[in-house]
This record gives C-alpha cells, sequence and structure tokens, in this order.
C-alpha cells in the first residue's frame, strides 16, 4: 500500500511539474506577446516623421525565439512589416482603447480600426505587396479584409484561429472540426513487418531533398487498422503529428471548397507540424467524380499526405509511392494471440496454432476478439457455480475464441456474397461412398493445413499451390450445394455462395476487382467460397482474336491464381464439366462428379428427406423411388406435399406427394409416367 502511495504521488507531483511548466511558458508568450503590442502602440502615438531612423523598429523578437509570435513569422516567413500588420491587428482584439489610438494617429482623420493605409503611414519598412493575394497575410489567411470603400480603407482583422495561437491556444481550427481528426493510435499493436514498412515510409519522406515535392504515400490493401498503425509510427520517427481525414467529407464539395479546406489544413498542418492521413477505404475506385475531388486533393494540398485505400489510386500529378501492406505473418499472429490470451494461451492445447492456421487477422481484430471473449467468459462465469475461472475450461474458451473470429471476420463479406446457413450433417448427404470419400479429404485438407504446411515444412517453397480448390460437377440437384454445407458444418467455418455471373463484368478491370474483394474479404475468416456456375468464367478458352479475347483468359488466370494462394477452401460447382477448360481442371486439387441418383439412393433420400416432427402416413418409399428426379426436386416435392398436407390438416400421406409431383415435373416440362406412379393410390 505504501509503495502505491508513493507511486501515486509522484505522479501527482510530475504533473504538477508539467502543468506548471505549460503555465509559465503561456505566461512568458503572454508578456512577450505584450511587449511587442507596446511598441505597435508608440507607433501609434508618437509623430510619424523620421520613421525609418527610429529606434523603435527594433523589437524585442529575438528576446523569446520560441514565442509564439516569432514561431509564426518563421513558418510563414513574414517580413518585418507584415509582422507589424499582424501586431496591429492584434492589439485590436486585446486592447479596447486600440480604435482610439488608430483614429488619432493620423491626426484624428483615421478609421477607428486598423486598415492598411494607417499600416503604410505609421508602421516602418512599409512595402505594398504585403497584402497582395499571394502574399503569406492574405494566403494563408491570417488576417481578413472586411468589405468596404477599397482595399487601403477596408477594416483588417486577425484571423481567431491565429489569435488563439498567438496566445499559447494551439488546437484545431474549428472549421475543420468534424473533418480533420487527431488520430490515436496508442491502443494499437505494432508487428515487426508493418515497424519495417513505417521504417522505410519515414526515410523515404527524410531523404526527399529540400525544394522537391514530397512524395505522396499511398498505404494498399485490407489491413485497415495496421495501415493506420504504420502511418502512425511513421509519423512519430519524423517527430510529425497525424490526423486524418475521411475522403468521404470532401467527394461532396465543389471545387472552390475542397481549396478552400486545403488551404485551411495546410496552414493547420505548417502550425502544427503535421501530416494528413486521407482514408479512401470506401470510396469506390470507379465514381469518376469522387476520384476527381481527390485528385484535386491531390494536386493541390501543400502538406505531406498519406493514402490508405484498398486498391491503388494512380495520378500522375505528383510522384506517388505506393506500398502493400500485408496482414501479420503467420508467426507474427501467433505471437499477437499469445500476448492478448496471456497466461490462458498456456492452456488452450495447441488451440492458438488453430486459430492462426484459419483465421488471418490484424493485430487490433485479434485483440478485439481476446477482448470480447474474455469479457464473455467472465460473464459465463457468474452464472458458472463448478469452476472459479470459465476460461480454465478450454474447451469452452476454445469455441469462444473460435465463434468470436467467425463474427468478426463476417461483416465485409457479407456485403459481397449470400451466406448459407445450414446444420446438415454427413448423414444427410446420399452419395456414393467414393464421392464422400472424397469430400472427406477435402475436409482433412482443410483441418490439418497448419500441420502439414508449417509444422511438415510443405509450406517453406512458397504460396502457390497452397490454396485447396475443389470443383462439383453435375446435374442440378444432385447434392454440390448440400455437399459444400456439410463440409462447412463439419469444419465450423462460414459458407458463401458467389453468384459468378454476377462478378463477371464486360468493363476490363472489373472482374478482377470484383474478385480480389471477394477472396480478400474471404481470408480474414477462412470463410469457404462456393462458386456457382463456374462455366460461365471457366469455358474452354478460345484463340485470342482481339482485346477482350485476351482479357478473358487474363480473368481466368487471375481466378486461378487467387484460389491457389487462398488459405481457405474455394468450391466451384458446374452443370456442364465438358465445358471447362482442361488447363483449368489440371489446377483444381480436387474434382467430385456426383451423379444423378439411383433407384436405391433416392429411396434413401425419400427415407430422409422429412424432419422427424413432420406426421407421415402410409408412405412406400420403394414407390416414392421410382420418381425420376435429382435430390433438389425430391425435396421440392416433399415440401409442397407437406404444405398440401397442412392445409387439409392431415399428415403427409402418398395422395398429396402425389400432387406435388405433379407440380414439380410441370415445373420441369416432363409428365409423369405410369411406371413412375403406377400403384401409389
Amino acid at each position: 500500500m505504501k509503495s502505491i502511495y508513493f507511486r501515486c504521488n509522484k505522479i501527482v507531483k510530475t504533473l504538477t511539474i508539467d502543468i506548471g511548466k505549460s503555465l509559465n511558458a503561456m505566461a512568458d508568450n503572454y508578456n512577450y506577446l505584450m511587449n511587442e503590442l507596446a511598441i505597435i502602440r508608440e507607433f501609434l502615438e508618437r509623430n510619424t516623421d523620421n520613421q525609418e531612423n527610429s529606434p523603435l523598429e527594433s523589437s524585442a523578437k529575438n528576446t523569446l525565439p520560441n514565442a509564439a509570435l516569432n514561431n509564426l513569422c518563421r513558418i510563414f516567413g513574414l517580413t518585418d512589416f507584415e509582422r507589424y500588420i499582424l501586431l496591429l491587428c492584434i492589439g485590436m482584439e486585446l486592447d479596447p482603447n486600440w480604435g482610439f489610438l488608430c483614429a488619432n494617429a493620423l491626426g484624428g482623420m483615421g478609421k477607428p480600426y486598423p486598415t492598411f493605409m494607417l499600416a503604410t503611414l505609421v508602421l516602418p519598412q512599409a512595402h505594398w505587396n504585403a497584402l497582395t493575394p499571394h502574399a503569406p497575410l492574405r494566403r494563408w489567411q491570417l488576417i481578413q479584409i472586411a468589405e468596404g470603400s477599397g482595399l487601403n480603407l477596408n477594416p483588417l482583422r486577425i484571423d481567431e484561429r491565429i489569435l488563439h495561437y498567438l496566445l499559447g491556444l494551439n488546437h484545431v481550427d474549428e472549421r475543420l472540426q468534424g473533418v480533420v481528426q487527431s488520430l490515436e493510435t496508442q491502443n494499437i499493436t505494432h508487428v515487426n513487418s508493418h515497424q519495417i514498412l513505417a521504417e522505410q515510409l519515414a526515410t523515404t519522406w527524410a531523404n526527399t531533398r529540400e525544394g522537391t515535392t514530397l512524395p505522396i504515400i499511398q498505404l494498399c490493401g485490407d489491413e485497415v487498422s495496421s495501415k493506420k498503425a504504420i502511418a502512425s509510427v511513421a509519423c512519430q520517427l519524423l517527430k510529425l503529428n497525424l490526423h486524418i481525414m475521411s475522403a468521404g467529407a470532401i467527394t461532396s464539395l465543389r471545387t472552390k471548397e475542397i481549396n478552400d479546406l486545403l488551404r485551411l489544413w495546410d496552414r493547420e498542418s505548417m502550425l502544427n507540424n503535421s501530416a494528413l492521413l486521407l482514408d479512401c477505404e470506401e470510396i469506390d475506385s470507379s465514381d469518376a467524380a469522387k476520384e476527381s475531388a481527390i485528385a484535386l486533393l491531390m494536386t493541390n494540398i501543400s502538406s505531406p499526405l498519406i493514402i490508405i485505400s484498398r486498391e491503388r489510386r494512380r495520378f500522375t500529378q505528383k510522384p506517388i509511392i505506393a506500398i502493400d501492406v500485408p496482414k501479420p505473418t503467420t508467426a507474427e499472429q501467433r505471437t499477437i494471440w499469445q500476448n492478448a490470451l496471456g497466461e490462458v494461451a498456456t492452456t488452450l492445447n495447441g488451440h492458438v496454432d488453430i486459430l492462426v492456421s484459419h483465421f488471418s487477422l490484424s493485430a487490433a481484430t485479434i485483440q478485439t476478439i481476446c477482448t470480447e471473449a474474455t469479457g464473455k467468459s467472465k460473464l459465463k462465469t457468474q452464472n458458472n457455480t463448478q469452476t472459479s475461472d470459465f476460461r480454465l475450461q478450454t474447451s469452452d474458451f476454445s469455441t469462444l475464441l473460435w465463434d468470436t473470429c467467425r463474427s468478426q471476420a463476417r461483416s465485409r463479406l457479407d456485403e459481397l456474397a449470400q451466406p448459407i446457413e445450414s446444420n446438415v450433417t454427413w448423414d444427410d448427404l446420399v452419395l456414393p461412398e467414393a464421392q464422400r470419400q472424397v469430400l472427406r479429404d477435402i475436409a482433412a485438407h482443410v483441418r490439418q493445413r497448419a500441420k502439414v504446411y508449417e509444422q511438415w515444412g510443405f509450406g517453406n517453397k512458397g504460396g502457390r499451390g497452397l490454396g485447396i480448390s475443389a470443383l462439383f460437377a453435375g446435374a442440378s440437384g444432385t447434392g454440390k450445394t448440400m455437399a459444400a454445407e456439410v463440409i462447412a458444418n463439419e469444419l465450423r467455418l462460414d459458407l458463401y455462395r458467389i453468384d459468378l455471373s454476377q462478378v463477371v463484368s464486360k468493363y476490363i478491370g472489373e472482374t478482377e476487382k470484383n474478385l480480389r474483394r471477394v477472396f480478400d474479404a474471404a481470408e480474414a475468416g477462412g470463410a469457404i467460397l462456393l462458386f456457382d456456375e463456374a462455366d460461365a468464367l471457366f469455358g474452354k478458352r478460345s484463340e485470342v482474336k482481339d482485346s477482350h479475347d485476351r482479357h478473358a483468359n487474363i480473368e481466368v488466370g487471375y481466378l486461378l491464381q487467387r484460389m491457389e494462394s487462398y488459405r481457405g477452401l474455394a468450391i466451384l460447382t458446374t452443370n456442364l464439366k465438358a465445358s471447362l477448360d482442361q488447363a483449368f481442371l489440371r489446377r483444381i486439387r480436387f474434382i467430385v462428379q456426383f451423379p444423378f441418383p439411383d433407384v436405391n439412393q433416392r429411396s434413401e433420400i425419400w427415407q430422409r428427406i422429412f424432419p422427424q416432427q413432420t406426421p407421415t402416413q402410409d408412405l412406400d418409399f420403394s414407390k416414392l423411388a421410382k420418381l425420376n428426379v435429382s435430390g433438389g426436386n425430391i425435396r421440392n416435392i416433399a415440401l409442397n406435399a407437406a404444405f398440401l398436407a397442412a392445409d387439409t390438416g392431415e399428415a403427409v400421406e402418398m395422395k398429396y406427394i402425389l400432387q406435388a409431383a405433379k407440380s414439380e415435373y410441370a415445373k420441369l416440362e416432363r409428365q409423369l409416367t405410369d411406371a413412375e406412379v403406377k400403384g401409389w393410390i
């Protein structure tokens, strides 16, 4: 207790000393400013004859080099006369008698406020270009010229942000509030690979020759929190303050509004030695209007600029250095998990390695997952009287971590694909044993990839060919989607259906962009991707006759490359295996042919199709099996029959199945034969 007291007392004393130093510095700055204003007061009060030789021209500006006034003059390169104009305007804000002094300085003929005429007649070293639009006072909006009766006689007024700065109150201009914010990254974990990128970024800027344009840094990829952390570390190394702006804040503005905003920001950057982080993560690069606004900002900005976006943006007006930011390496993710879990990690019996092998997560996401899972475990502890710490129940806490990982990784993929929820198991899947065994092999590959690739060294040769890909071929309704659901349920991974007909675009480059977004989003959660109608993209490649043929082949090659490097399982389905390119088929790890069910298999499907809660009566499965349809059609018939029976208040009988079968056959444009329904009723 005593040691805690002394530590707290030491902290309080340190804070008191720091606050005291800050207050003393503010007092010194204020006193210095008052001394400078006293000199301007003397200029106003005295006779203006022979001012060039006046000893009052030499102000006290060298007595406190770090005074806010001296810093501002140094930052914006103000001449002595411009400095005097600034002080003339400050006096109007701080001295209630200043207007009287201004009016009387010209023998009672002046205005009761600062004007440029007053400045040129009373202040030394006057020059006309001090008030031109491109001179510092007006370019950086240090002063404002009110509308009146001409430039010479218009009132001059100091900008409020500049007045606060000169008084020692340094805060972001209120006109930037809500648009630009200080970036807080104290709680972000920095990994070694990202630290190296941050140092490279800092070195690039530090080595830029003085007088040349500072290159814009573009950090690309899906690692949003990591990109922010890299930018933050780089700015810390360069002793730059980092502020962030959402690109969405400018995309609806007009050109003049963007330029006005930029001028305010550039001034703020110079006052606070700041860099800007422009967040373009949610901006679609195909939106020409929004891209035009971003390009305008990039072209006209003067401060150091870092852009973060998922995709590379190419502009030619300024030098740009693009850096792809990868997720933390597997080893780094493992370390982050262990550090975030602390002692609990040792009780999980290798479960951390399983998490790392299935989920590719950023440092910030891992921290969030551990915090959320620990909070849930504490809540369960309160309701669990059998143990004092729920986290020590290894299987329960491991399950909690796993489910939290899946939940955290879903949000982005939900926007790009259709999630498939299913509780089907191997018992629900009716297939020949040969096909069932291949499906079990696929599940084993996904489950054991960490051991084979990492512990057994197969992954040391590079990422190519390590992706697990499968092609499910067969007629509609033969169980291709159900097989994917069974594997996902077995592995407790999310399953998403991607309609390739929606992904493929006629615009050059759009298909690859769509595919990249899908794979990048799925990478984090290790989701199983189910690509429907693979023949839409993987048809036999034709001879290259024009740019469209060439681009179609590029699309195929890109998807194959992503499938080969994807950490999870990618499944493609097709009804027309014969139409697929053989070169493509050779690069698929598993190919499963789903046969049309025979009579015995159809009988088995019928016996499993009705849930236990469904009332049935006198169903003859051997007769039902004579319906020459696939499993998908059988499900449709069974469901329709259940509705028909429920509407009459009876159990499902053969007559309702017959009625439903007629409806299904009509949909298929087929006729029920006597051989199929003979003896049903």
